[in-house]
């Protein structure tokens, strides 16, 4: 089970695959199937029950959906080795908002259901594909071209997209390792244009947004 906070979020979940096992909330009437199992509780107890400092109405328990086979998208997110819940959340909502139906992580990425990543998605969980899989054993295998960050890498806004991709993030901290590494076709780079040049790099997330943004243009 993992938890889906926020009737905004909830409301969501009945066009997904994820099943609603029961749903607590401030509000006094169910506000979804009568199906769902609904119980009424106080203000204080979903501060009990929250992972959030100010939970507004409902918290729903769902059920993990079951591991199944995964094929290849003609655009997919690769990440190795993210860590924070919130970046992960920040990536998988900005893949909901470019179409990018699946992201494929690596088996220490963070894990999707931590309720801070949930969150940070803002619902876009029910409609990205979330695989976790030995990555050194996928890229092998992969028909897609296989493109990472590098700061030597040709510049983003000169490169053009690949008819079948999969962009590869690394860790916040180190980057992708380097048996990640080794199986990239083609490296890409954000250049900086600050009179300085002192900032060393840019936030995981951050730098995803970026890079779609410039790779879905016109």
């Amino acid at each position: 089970m993992f938890l889906v906070e926020g009737n905004k979020t909830i409301i969501e979940l009945p066009n997904s695959n994820f099943k609603i096992k029961e749903i607590f909330s401030t509000q006094p009437n169910n506000f979804l199937s009568k199906d769902v199992q609904f119980t009424h509780i106080t203000e204080n107890e979903l501060k009990k029950i929250s992972f959030l400092q100010n939970p507004k109405d409902s918290v729903a328990v769902c059920e993990l959906s079951a591991k199944s086979e995964f094929t290849d998208k003609d655009f997919q997110l690769v990440l190795d080795g993210i860590q924070d819940p919130g970046n992960l959340g920040t990536i998988i909502r900005l893949a909901d908002w470019f179409g990018i139906e699946q992201i494929i992580c690596s088996e220490d990425t963070v894990d999707f259901y931590n309720p801070k990543v949930i969150q940070a998605t803002m619902g876009s969980f029910t409609r990205v594909n979330i695989v976790y899989c030995n990555l050194v054993e996928y890229l092998s295998k992969t028909e897609n071209i296989n493109v990472g960050t590098d700061m030597e890498g040709e510049n983003i806004y000169h490169f053009e997209k690949p008819k079948k991709i999969n962009l590869i993030l690394g860790n916040e901290g180190n980057g992708m390792r380097d048996e990640t590494e080794k199986f990239l076709h083609q490296k890409i780079s954000i250049p900086r244009f600050g009179k300085s040049q002192s900032t060393e790099s840019l936030n995981v997330s951050m730098a995803a947004g970026i890079i779609l943004g410039q790779l879905f243009r016109v």
